[in-house]
Parts: structure tokens; C-alpha cells; sequence
């Protein structure tokens, strides 16, 4: 697995994230006054200069007013059938 923010399936989060805001008629600074933080950490996400966590994600919609659930399971089952098949190791075929 890789662990990057240049990976399709982060530039889909992050596109999600931009995709809630402008959605919500919210600029980069009316996102970061809500979370309380600089509006370059908003641009530096949505941009992929910044990674950000679960927690994080989560506080982002909400400060947008959305729900993090739905847009997670939308994101969880985009990467599912991305996700690379189990890898097998060695041994007899069944």
C-alpha cells in the first residue's frame, strides 16, 4: 500500500473536501475560521500539500455542515474496488 498524498485515491479525498465547501458556498477562510486554524492549512489540503487523519476529515465536512458518515462510506467503498486483490503467498493453489 502505498502511503502518499500523489495516490489517486487521495486526490479523491481531497477532491471530496473542495467538493463539500464550494458546495456549501463556503471559501477556504470561512472553513478555516470554523476550524480555527490559518486558511493556507484548508488550501494546503485541498492542494495535497498537507495529509490529513480520520479526525481531521471529520472535523473538516462538519465545519462545511456535512455529515462525514455518508461521504466516508462513499470514499470507502470508491477505494474497495480500487484496493488490490489479497496477496497470496506461496504455496499450493486451491
Amino acid at each position: 500500500m502505498q502511503k502518499s498524498i500523489h495516490t489517486a485515491d487521495y486526490k479523491e479525498l481531497r477532491e471530496l473536501l473542495r467538493a463539500t465547501r464550494t458546495e456549501a458556498g463556503l471559501s477556504q477562510r470561512d472553513v478555516a475560521a470554523v476550524l480555527k486554524v490559518p486558511h493556507s492549512y484548508v488550501a494546503k489540503v485541498e492542494m495535497g500539500e498537507r495529509r490529513i487523519d480520520l479526525v481531521e476529515f471529520c472535523h473538516f465536512l462538519t465545519a462545511c455542515g456535512a455529515d462525514p458518515v455518508p461521504a466516508l462510506t462513499r470514499l470507502a467503498t470508491a477505494f474497495t474496488r480500487s484496493a488490490p486483490g489479497p496477496r497470496r503467498r506461496g504455496g499450493r493453489k486451491p
